[in-house]
């Protein structure tokens, strides 16, 4: 089993993908790796620079989906691949850090089933930052995951067995380890500009997406949680 997976949902980021293997291998450096690299059907080159790194580096995992099913869906089927006992779930723009990845997993403790990167700075616009602080806000308060956790997190065996066990409205990773009565806990971490300077998710699907955690938020079950400063 590998020590540590690594899993990437990718659209339309063969710009980043170079950069992106190479952190991450530097970050994790000395752990066994299992990278996947997750293509949902990208619109670009992405497919291509995947298959490339693959053929490069063995630590890489090529999932080359067929049609185009969203962020979090392409997560789940990563997570399907995924064999180590721990296993970083991030996006593929560089926002948020591979380097803290062992910052994560250092503060992981025995209480810990996931541990999310806590959204920190100003990485977006004041008004898109301000509606992304309140939803996420409100969808802490229903599913009781930190109220600053976003899709950059670690998970152990038992947090990636239970997720890929639930049955429910379309997936909403954040929300449905609430759902699933995960013990999860947050460390902050500052996070970037989009270097492409603007973010794939319109307002129509930013909408989509906050339906799909309330969704899930209703179904959760109670577990402790908590923020780590």
């Amino acid at each position: 089993m590998s020590e540590l997976s690594v899993v990437v949902p990718v659209y339309g980021n063969a710009a980043t993908l170079e950069e992106l293997h190479g952190r991450v291998s530097s970050a994790v450096a000395g752990r066994a790796l299992q990278l996947i690299l997750v293509d949902d059907a990208s619109p670009d080159d992405s497919r291509r620079v995947i298959s490339e790194l693959a053929a490069r580096d063995p630590a890489v995992e090529p999932l080359l989906l067929e049609r185009n099913v969203g962020q979090h869906a392409a997560v789940l089927e990563g997570l399907r691949r995924a064999r180590g006992r721990w296993t970083a779930v991030m996006d593929a723009d560089l926002q948020d850090p591979p380097e803290a990845i062992p910052v994560l997993l250092a503060r992981a403790g025995p209480g810990d089933d996931v541990v999310f990167a806590g959204r920190r700075g100003a990485y977006e616009g004041p008004g898109r930052l301000a509606t992304s602080r309140l939803f996420k806000r409100v969808l802490a308060a229903f599913s009781g995951v930190p109220r600053d956790a976003g899709m950059f997190f670690v998970a152990n065996r038992r947090a990636v067995q239970s997720l890929l066990a639930l049955d429910g409205p379309p997936p909403f990773l954040v929300a449905m380890i609430g759902a699933a009565g995960l013990r999860a806990s947050s460390v902050p971490v500052e996070r970037s500009r989009n270097p492409a300077g603007r973010s794939s998710y319109t307002p129509a699907l930013r909408l989509r997406s906050a339906w799909r955690g309330f969704r899930w938020a209703l179904t959760r079950r109670h577990r402790p949680q908590r923020s780590l400063s």
